[in-house]
């Protein structure tokens, strides 16, 4: 599972997004994972996608194209000219994701790039733990150094930091910090997830448009807004389970397609099963 990394939020009533991500035309990932749950959430989402295949790379083999720098700036320039440019929200992954299960996905000198350029742009924060642990350097494998990385991303420039899944013992463990105003302690909390013994594709991209979503309707009370995404989440991925075995598929054995279209209610009114512990 591999979040993407971050999102730009502005609070607003009306939400309008302009979401750069991948896209698959079987499959959700990307794009995919990210526009439906958003228009289900009240949200007007206009897509970019930065690269369109035929499925994720997790199968044996892929066709299609990425677009170049150009081709990107050729459909912003486009939208600039005809005065659509006014969004209130930026969802954007650094495509490809930085990496996941100790692998880096991206060159090394690209990390650089994301420290430097990417995070002190961006409000709100969402690396899973090996993406944390490269952009601020420091070795995650306890709370304590999960709470030390989000004091140093909140010194790098986002107010909201989320760190969607660090791995202790048998569960998972998101750490959620929000700096409201400079220089004062942030807001921090927990929310300990147990792990379904499965593997997903697209569950990263997921998490981070439900906590769009989420985080734009309690501006001030991210920790909420973590509980209602994690739910929401956990929901969609347990139907997941449930449907393949049902179908005779052994969950385990290879990457699973979540069912976003089946899970709607889950999306749109998650029963809140998992809760934050604040410290």
């Amino acid at each position: 599972m591999a979040p993407p990394i971050l999102s730009l939020v502005l609070p607003s009533e009306t939400g309008r997004v302009l979401s750069i991500q991948s896209h698959t035309v079987h499959g959700y990932v990307g794009n995919k994972s990210a526009v439906f749950p958003l228009e289900i959430l009240g949200f007007d989402v206009d897509p970019i996608h930065s690269v369109q295949f035929s499925n994720h790379t997790g199968y044996p083999s892929f066709k299609g194209q990425v677009l170049n720098g150009q081709q990107l700036w050729d459909l912003i320039e486009g939208l600039e000219t005809n005065d659509l440019l006014y969004y209130t929200h930026l969802l954007t992954v650094c495509d490809p994701v930085m990496g996941d299960e100790g692998k880096l996905y991206v060159p090394p000198e690209l990390v650089a790039v994301y420290r430097e350029k990417v995070v002190p742009v961006a409000s709100m924060l969402t690396p899973n733990q090996f993406e944390a642990e490269n952009l601020t350097g420091l070795r995650i494998v306890t709370e304590k150094d999960g709470l030390e990385a989000c004091n140093i991303l909140h010194a790098a420039g986002p107010s909201k930091v989320v760190i969607t899944s660090i791995n202790i013992d048998d569960n998972l463990l998101l750490i959620g910090s929000h700096e409201k105003e400079k220089g004062q302690d942030p807001e921090r909390f927990k929310i300990v997830i147990p792990k379904i013994p499965a593997y997903f594709t697209g569950t990263g991209d997921l998490m981070t448009a439900l906590l769009l979503g989420w985080s734009n309707k309690y501006p001030d009370n991210l920790d909420r807004a973590a509980e209602l995404a994690v739910s929401s989440l956990q929901a969609v991925l347990q139907r997941t389970v449930n449907d393949y075995k049902r179908s005779g598929y052994d969950p385990q054995t290879s990457s699973l397609e979540i069912r976003l279209i089946q899970s709607q209610d889950d999306i749109r009114n998650p029963e809140v099963i998992y809760k934050a512990e604040k410290y």
